[in-house]
């Protein structure tokens, strides 16, 4: 109930009659202050006027006025600050800690609010505001998707911060982790950054002209030579070789750490997203291209980018999925729908985290530009907004929608969305 009533005064949902204090005093709310979602008081910066005086504080909100005293705020200096207390059941009196009473506001929750909110976090459809989509004005839809989009991007942009700092603040190790991750696509993904966050870079690169030397380097560290994990019937001349260039690479670099192979997943994936053609193909790309981040921010148009980013594999691979068993001859360059979910989820954040880092608003703004130019993409989420009559056309769009389908809906947060907004004000 008290989230519902956090929302009433956000919104400024509250009855047509004038409000006031248990005491009888005349309340006015100038502004009903900024949300805080950290320790403290509930709202801060709010203004208003008690019986014709301004008044400028925060303001805490409780089911139960004795839940101030529950939670120990009438010891706790941090709520001195609180012009009023709102609760919808009045039941005592509430003091600062020296003693001071402090106004009360009884609120309630308006009914059909209530209804309507019981009805999103019971709907089994989905999207739980079905009904109302089709309705929504066009601005609305498309400033809430903007706001979504940007949402997204500083999500990402803080997991980059925070993986940029692990790698001492080398721009070109974190792009690469970040990379690798993506060539997990998902099912592989954590498997992909957990080997890339254990490859000695610096002595790869050492190696960087040589493929061969670079594909030891990424299927020993992956594991993926060891004789416990490649079967004998597997193991073949090039496995062999690959092994042997690797074991003499460990000794060279003093390496004694690889991942655990049993973390790769196969199970339910095409031959061509099998861990061992990313693997060959992110070589190949290691290989080709040196320092690609810096490379990437000189990119002005999306061709440039991929151009960059195009790949493919070893000979080796052209006639193999996995060591030791032929397949027919066939080149494997990465797709190009795969491509652009590698440009919207790794070049896109990296544009944009570091147009932040420099201030360079033109950087920040060639990322947004880049998603405005992709096509949507197409996942399970994606098409249930499409089919709920939203427009989908670019990757912003689908960034958009990703992020309210795992931020809001998968959360039941309705109270903090914009569709369920318009879904609970409606009579």
């Amino acid at each position: 109930m008290e989230h519902l009533l956090h929302y009433v005064w956000k919104h400024r949902l509250f009855p047509l009659k004038v409000l006031q204090t248990t005491t009888g005093l005349p309340v006015e709310v100038i502004d009903s202050g900024l949300h805080n979602a950290d320790s403290g008081p509930d709202f801060f910066n709010v203004k208003l006027k008690i019986n014709g005086t301004l008044w400028a504080g925060n303001v805490e909100i409780h089911t139960h006025s004795s839940d101030w005293y529950r939670h120990g705020h009438d010891h706790d200096k941090a709520y001195d600050s609180v012009i009023l207390h709102i609760a919808s059941d009045i039941d005592t009196e509430v003091i600062r800690s020296n003693g001071e009473s402090i106004p009360q506001l009884q609120l309630e929750c308006p009914e059909y609010v209530r209804v309507h909110y019981q009805e999103l976090c019971e709907a089994e459809q989905y999207p739980a505001c079905l009904s109302i989509l089709g309705s929504l004005p066009k601005l609305i839809v498309h400033s809430w998707l903007t706001a979504l989009q940007t949402e997204r991007l500083e999500q990402k942009a803080e997991l980059i911060t925070h993986r940029l700092k692990l790698c001492n603040n080398h721009w070109e190790d974190a792009f690469f982790i970040t990379l690798a991750r993506n060539y997990g696509f998902g099912l592989n993904g954590d498997a992909f950054e957990t080997w890339a966050c254990m490859l000695p870079f610096r002595a790869i690169d050492k190696h960087r002209d040589d493929l061969f030397q670079v594909e030891a380097f990424f299927f020993g560290q992956a594991g993926l030579l060891e004789e416990t994990f490649l079967e004998k019937e597997q193991e073949d001349e090039y496995s062999l070789r690959l092994r042997k260039e690797f074991r003499y690479m460990q000794h060279k670099f003093e390496l004694t750490k690889m991942m655990d192979a049993t973390l790769w997943r196969f199970l339910r994936l095409r031959p061509e997203n099998f861990p061992y053609i990313r693997l060959a193909q992110l070589g190949y790309l290691y290989h080709k291209a040196d320092k690609l981040f810096s490379r990437l921010l000189e990119a002005e148009t999306l061709d440039e980018v991929r151009k960059l980013l195009a790949t493919r594999t070893s000979s080796y691979w052209e006639d193999h999925f996995v060591f030791g068993r032929t397949s027919s001859h066939k080149e494997k360059p990465m797709g190009e729908r795969s491509l652009d979910l590698i440009v919207i989820n790794t070049v896109v954040p990296f544009l944009y985290t570091y147009g932040l880092h420099k201030a360079e608003e033109g950087m920040c703004n060639r990322a947004g530009r880049f998603l405005e130019e992709l096509k949507a993409e197409n996942n399970h989420i994606v098409r249930s907004w499409s089919d709920a009559g939203l427009p989908v056309t670019t990757a912003a769009d689908s960034q958009a929608l990703i992020q309210l389908q795992k931020e809001y809906c998968d959360k039941r947060k309705c109270l903090y969305c914009r569709f369920g907004y318009e879904y609970l004000r409606k009579k």
